[in-house]
């Protein structure tokens, strides 16, 4: 009504429903998040300094074969010389296409090394989609292995099988090679389906993976944790599982597909490898819940997200034995895996859902209207998502990309932007976010 009286020649639609106290509180206070971190460092250069620190621990476990970080490092670096010499450097994209194992970490790490950014393919994909993002990264080379090679089409680049080739590979010195490489360079591309059916690729920045997993305000890792990785290397979630426990000086503990899809199979895996850190899609978690109660119950952490909360499910852990902390996670590929995160450690008989939380540490949120204006509590808007987690682009479309990354009015940072997720919600009165569903007619499978 105060705007009304000051502006009668304004449209109601050009109103704003906050005045100022409300407005810096959804603006300003609840996206105080920033947090010092190694924001100038790369993702190998982090696993580098902590591999000095620790070359006899255990960095990786795969189904009975392990290797330390100093193994690690060395067998990434030999990756890396023979990918270099081979014309990877600096933004260069390298196709990763193998099963989980030994041999996607060492790859994975290698091609950073290099100064290139992985680019994962699920060896489960149609030929087709390959074909597609192997043709829209003219990927110079390809590291698979030799059992996947058949499965795979044919590419302009070279194609190295990490097992039938390792003779050669393993030619090279043992030491790092040097390649000059800073946060701001591209660390990977994960396609995303997109909702127009063809693929599109989210290009992620070092700086982004270091700021979700160093430092942050959802969970501490460190050298006594054990982390599931369960998700294949093309879903980001394995950004967290991998590089969460490598950069803390953590062990990286891989749970096979056939595992992690058979409920008690898997919560007897936690139970005898000492698993204290898990991520889990919503669907898998819900499983679990009803297939193996009280699994989570000797672990530190257990996130889970990607899809609208059974708010059912959610309290049968609470009920059947928690983990010390349950956390219902948020967040899209382009703002690098999480954005938002909430505490879950009791759920009233009559809700329906459980909010998304806050932001995460160094990432903003906010809630605003068609007009990018922000909406007062309780009232249901698009949620966009910025920070430190941004991702650089959709690889090849500008037009996509200026149309979901637009500029932040609330950042005076020249070039600071936000991602438009699609995703309607509101604020709750405490400053958490709760999910409602989608702004357009998207279905997700």
């Amino acid at each position: 009504l105060e705007e009304v009286v000051k502006h009668p020649e304004r449209r109601v639609c050009e109103l704003p429903l906050l005045d100022e106290a409300e407005r810096r509180q959804v603006v300003e206070e609840w996206n105080a998040t920033g947090a010092d971190y190694p924001a100038k460092a790369t993702i190998h250069g982090l696993f580098e300094a902590q591999a000095a620190r620790t070359p006899e621990a255990v960095a990786l476990e795969y189904e009975g074969e392990e290797l330390s970080y100093g193994e690690l490092d060395a067998r990434a670096n030999q990756v890396a010389r023979y990918l270099v010499r081979h014309g990877v450097g600096p933004e260069t994209m390298v196709g990763l296409c193998v099963e989980r194992g030994v041999e996607m970490v060492v790859a994975t790490l290698g091609i950073l090394k290099a100064g290139g950014a992985y680019v994962p393919l699920d060896p489960e994909y149609p030929a087709s989609r390959l074909a597609f993002m192997l043709g829209d990264t003219a990927a110079p080379v390809l590291l698979t292995q030799a059992k996947l090679r058949g499965r795979l089409p044919e590419c302009s680049g070279r194609v190295v099988c990490l097992d039938a080739d390792w003779a050669e590979i393993a030619r090279e010195e043992r030491g790092a090679p040097e390649v000059k490489v800073g946060a701001r360079n591209l660390a990977y591309v994960i396609y995303t389906s997109g909702s127009t059916g063809t693929p599109k690729g989210t290009c992620i920045e070092h700086r982004s993976v270091v700021r979700l997993v160093k430092n942050t305000n959802y969970v501490d890792m460190g050298p006594t944790d054990r982390i599931a990785q369960a998700s294949g290397v093309s879903f980001d979630a394995a950004t967290f599982e991998i590089w969460g426990a490598l950069l803390n000086g953590a062990r990286v503990v891989g749970v096979s597909r056939d595992v992690a899809l058979s409920s008690r199979e898997f919560a007897e895996f936690v139970r005898v490898r000492g698993i204290t850190v898990m991520f889990l899609t919503t669907a898998l978690f819900n499983q679990m819940v009803r297939e193996a109660p009280g699994a989570f119950r000797t672990l530190r952490y257990v996130l889970f997200g990607g899809e609208a909360v059974d708010a059912g499910a959610v309290r049968a852990v609470l009920r059947d034995g928690p983990p010390q902390r349950l956390l219902h996670v948020y967040g899209p590929t382009e703002v690098t895996t999480f954005s938002s995160w909430h505490p879950v450690s009791e759920l009233d008989e009559a809700a329906s859902t459980v909010p998304i939380g806050r932001p995460i540490a160094n990432t903003r949120v906010y809630v605003l209207d068609a007009r990018m204006q922000p909406v007062p509590v309780g009232v249901p808007g698009e949620l966009y998502a910025g920070g430190d987690g941004l991702a650089r682009e959709y690889l090849h479309q500008p037009e996509l990309t200026a149309e979901k990354f637009v500029p932040d009015p609330f950042d005076a940072t020249p070039g600071a932007r936000l991602y438009r997720t699609g995703d309607l919600v509101r604020w709750l009165p405490g400053g958490d976010i709760e999910f409602l569903g989608r702004i357009d007619q998207q279905v997700k499978l």
